[in-house]
């Protein structure tokens, strides 16, 4: 082996893939939005874009919503308000299933789901084309609002936020990026030459191998063991008093990444499988 080809890797400080960098980037021109829009134009967007649980049921059980927003009105009536707000004239609206994944309480929430998007969505968006990465990314976010619905199915309160879709992400992720020689599970010759790109390219577990891997069960277990945290507790440290995390469409967004993933796995160049030194 020449000198030139034991020089370690140099890689560039940002990596990002540009699909990564531009959802970021609308995320945070529409929470600039939020924050300088008329609080009439806010509220606006909010009862026609954020997901309403309530609204869905009142379609066909009327008196089921009905029933559970007469008791908050017993017991708030700001509450009460704000409900009758979200709940509007009661027709579903269909859009929201995935709109809603684009707005955020404040600038804490969006930076945090920015900031595991480009940890975890930067890896799944190296190994996919933009379509499928976008795709894969909506289709977490809608599976997060059903999974929500389903558990909350007369709630009139919003949900926001992009924490499904990035969820999704991270079981996509761990598909992949645990296995020998993926960009988490270690490299034989780590910071040798080669075309690291490869790493985002080997051929993916299958669903049973990452379920028994040593690598990805762990991070799936832990993901798990988290979010019930999160949803015990009620709130994530840093979002602010009052912020609810609607942990159940983050489980949802998980398991649609980490069963659907191999649907849009179809990377732009498949390299042989790694096989780790004894």
């Amino acid at each position: 082996m020449s000198f030139e080809d034991r020089q370690p890797l140099r890689e560039p400080i940002f990596n990002i893939p540009r699909a990564v960098v531009a959802i970021c980037a609308l995320l945070m021109l529409i929470q600039l939005l939020e924050n300088i829009v008329s609080p009439e134009t806010y509220g606006f967007i909010f009862i026609h874009f954020a997901f309403v649980p309530g609204r869905f049921t009142f379609a066909f059980d009327p008196d089921l919503v009905s029933a559970a927003f007469n008791k908050i009105a017993q017991g708030d009536e700001l509450r009460a308000q704000i409900a009758e707000q979200f709940l509007g004239d009661g027709s579903p609206q269909w859009w929201t299933f995935l709109t809603y994944a684009f707005l955020h309480g404040g600038w804490a929430h969006v930076s945090l789901n920015c900031l595991w998007l480009v940890a975890f969505g930067g890896a799944v968006a190296k190994r996919l084309e933009t379509v499928p990465f976008l795709l894969l990314l909506a289709v977490c976010a809608i599976a997060g609002a059903i999974v929500h619905y389903l558990t909350h199915i007369t709630d009139l309160e919003p949900v926001v936020g992009a924490s499904a879709a990035v969820s999704g992400a991270m079981g996509a992720a761990s598909r992949f990026v645990f296995q020998p020689g993926g960009p988490l599970g270690g490299r034989r010759r780590a910071g040798l030459s080669g075309d690291r790109d490869d790493e985002f390219r080997r051929p993916a577990l299958t669903l049973i191998q990452t379920l028994t891997s040593g690598r990805s069960l762990p991070f799936i277990l832990l993901w798990f063991a988290l979010n019930f945290v999160f949803g015990v507790s009620g709130a994530i440290p840093g979002l602010g008093e009052g912020a609810v995390v609607a942990w159940e469409a983050h489980v949802g967004g998980f398991l649609a990444g980490l069963l659907l993933f191999g649907w849009f796995d179809q990377p732009r160049r498949l390299v042989p499988a790694f096989e780790e030194e004894a």
